[in-house]
């Protein structure tokens, strides 16, 4: 739907926030035509304070909520945008962007691992008949008698003084409250040193640096920040994080990616899978299977592709966990802390950090029966320079690299190689890798003359944050029941969300029926034997095999000529009028 603010709107928006016209407002929350997105931007638009606007907002969508299915999604996701915008104004001017990003997540994992231990603690006492008891209420040297126990169970532990709750109790009268937190965090990570979760746990906090100058100039300066920054993040009301129907940590990553897409020149690389394209992976790689051994993301960005499993199946029935590697630090770091926001425990999830391509950290663990990815689009590897990748096992079956500018393919041979006989991998794929020439169609050939592809489905334009590039997803499989592939034109199964496009539930169940069925449809689908791509000289683009709708006027040309010779006549009589009342108008002269 597209945004627009006509000067009528603004006029009644101001008159409202005037306290002229509560009923315009209310015209506005019944009308189909202005959805929740429209109606805070038009609130965020007037000149009003944050809170009038967000109070105007939230009454205007609870008015819609009994005729908009999806109302209590947006509520949610509304009210972390309004929070993560408001610490944003609280922060701005001192600190980047990107290093903000940071701030909030960290603090947000903060105050989810305080309240989930204390959740936990409790949950014990209150079941034992111990109603009155509360974690956070306890002395410290008396919780240090559970400390063993709670590291081994929940893999860290959480001194009650050091609870996220009782910190931003005597946060703004805490002079040192820097050098507080900083030994919080120290403390948190130091409580897994030894243990199996040390790994999971290690630097954790290490983008949340509290002394830094970007918070203020002086200490006093730095901790005004960041007590606001605890109320902020305190002040979210998320309740549990399981029976938010928003992805709470991913909505907030992506909306802080949104709000800061443009900010001082910084790479677009890092960006977020859209929630919608995670689940159409996560549902294509689950089609005819109620549970799966492991999963596996060879470039797992903040988790969010690998938590859909949690979300589809239930965590318990990704039996033996979660596996995933990340070449960024940061982006590493937030997988990690993704998983605990998630309520995945320590010994159900591996995320390392490296580069998957040249060192990747999972052997022990392959093969892996459901594989999910949006790896970097056409980044630059080693390929070829390193004479070590050729004879790599999982590159050296096709023969050839792929290019050393363009990684794409050696992402779906990694894939390929760590994917269990009776797994399914669906990949994002840049489009570019579908036709371009040289060591990727060979490739390619390798992979149609082997019958591991088994579907491509064109995505829509402009899908993804930070690219409007029409991006593929390659599914493979090495347990097909004939040599076909089948391809998919999905690139008109979206709507218009502002900016974007975005996949609605019906486009997904659109995509997998075509995809489960495997039957040619008109325009949308066609399953193509491999000899017939082979004599496409393996050009796997969509395209190539799906006939485009012809959307053009059929015009009969008789039909027209008899139309043109009415019109022709119809001017010889006007000309003959006009004719006529010139020569009167002569005349009466």
């Amino acid at each position: 739907m597209h945004f627009f603010i006509d000067k009528n709107t603004k006029k009644k928006c101001l008159l409202h926030l005037s306290g002229f016209s509560s009923a315009i407002f209310s015209e506005l929350g019944r009308s189909e035509s202005v959805n929740n997105e429209v109606l805070w931007k038009i609130t965020e638009f007037c000149n009003a304070t944050l809170e009038t606007s967000w109070d105007l907002c939230k009454a205007l969508m609870k008015r819609r909520s009994r005729t908009m299915p999806d109302n209590c999604k947006e509520q949610e996701r509304a009210e972390l945008h309004r929070t993560i915008w408001s610490i944003a104004n609280d922060l701005r001017g001192s600190v980047d962007g990107w290093d903000f990003k940071q701030y909030v997540l960290g603090m947000l994992f903060y105050r989810y691992i305080s309240e989930n231990l204390t959740e936990y603690i409790n949950r014990g006492e209150h079941e034992a008949g111990n109603q009155d008891f509360d974690y956070a209420d306890l002395k410290d040297d008396e919780a240090e008698e559970a400390r063993v126990d709670l590291v081994h169970t929940k893999g860290f532990f959480i001194l009650p003084s050091e609870l996220f709750e009782n910190v931003r109790k005597k946060a703004s009268g805490d002079e040192n409250l820097n050098e507080t937190l900083e030994k919080v965090f120290r403390n948190i990570e130091g409580s897994a040193q030894g243990a199996l979760s040390e790994d999971d746990f290690k630097g954790l906090f290490d983008d949340i640096d509290v002394n830094s100058n970007k918070l203020g100039g002086t200490v006093v300066k730095r901790n005004e920040k960041l007590v606001k920054l605890m109320n902020g993040v305190g002040e979210m009301k998320l309740g549990n994080y399981q029976d938010n129907t928003i992805d709470a940590f991913g909505d907030a990553y992506e909306f802080l990616m949104g709000m800061y897409a443009s900010n001082a020149g910084r790479s677009g690389g890092e960006y977020y899978t859209p929630q919608e394209v995670s689940k159409l992976l996560t549902r294509i790689a689950l089609v005819g299977k109620t549970e799966v051994n492991k999963v596996y993301d060879p470039a797992c960005g903040s988790g969010s592709l690998l938590l859909n499993f949690a979300k589809i199946l239930g965590k318990e029935n990704v039996r033996q966990g979660f596996y995933g590697q990340e070449i960024n630090i940061t982006t590493y770091n937030l997988c990690r802390i993704n998983m605990f926001l998630h309520d995945i425990d320590y010994d159900k999830f591996d995320i390392a950090h490296g580069d998957t391509l040249t060192d990747p950290m999972h052997w022990d663990d392959e093969p892996f029966e459901a594989i999910v990815s949006n790896p970097p689009y056409s980044i630059k590897w080693e390929g070829a320079d390193n004479p070590l990748m050729i004879n790599d096992p999982r590159f050296s079956p096709a023969g050839v690299l792929a290019p050393k500018s363009k990684a794409d393919l050696a992402f779906i041979m990694h894939s390929l190689a760590w994917l269990a006989t009776s797994g399914t991998a669906a990949i994002v794929c840049f489009p570019g890798v579908m036709y371009r020439g040289g060591a990727e169609q060979k490739i390619r050939k390798y992979l149609i003359d082997n019958n591991y592809i088994d579907c491509v489905i064109q995505l829509p334009d402009n899908l993804f944050f930070g690219t409007s590039i029409a991006t593929c997803i390659m599914v493979l499989k090495k347990s097909k029941a004939d040599n076909s592939t089948l391809f998919v034109d999905a690139s008109k199964e979206c709507i218009k969300v502002t900016n974007n496009n975005k996949l609605t539930q019906k486009n997904i169940d659109s995509i997998i029926d075509a995809y489960t069925k495997r039957a040619d449809h008109d325009h949308f689908a066609v399953k193509v034997t491999n000899d017939d791509i082979a004599a496409q000289d393996y050009n796997l683009s969509v395209s190539t095999y799906v006939e485009q709708k012809d959307t053009r006027e059929i015009i009969d040309i008789a039909v027209l000529n008899a139309e043109i010779d009415e019109i022709v006549e119809r001017e010889q009589v006007l000309r003959d009028e006009i004719a006529k009342i010139i020569a009167e108008i002569e005349g009466v002269f």
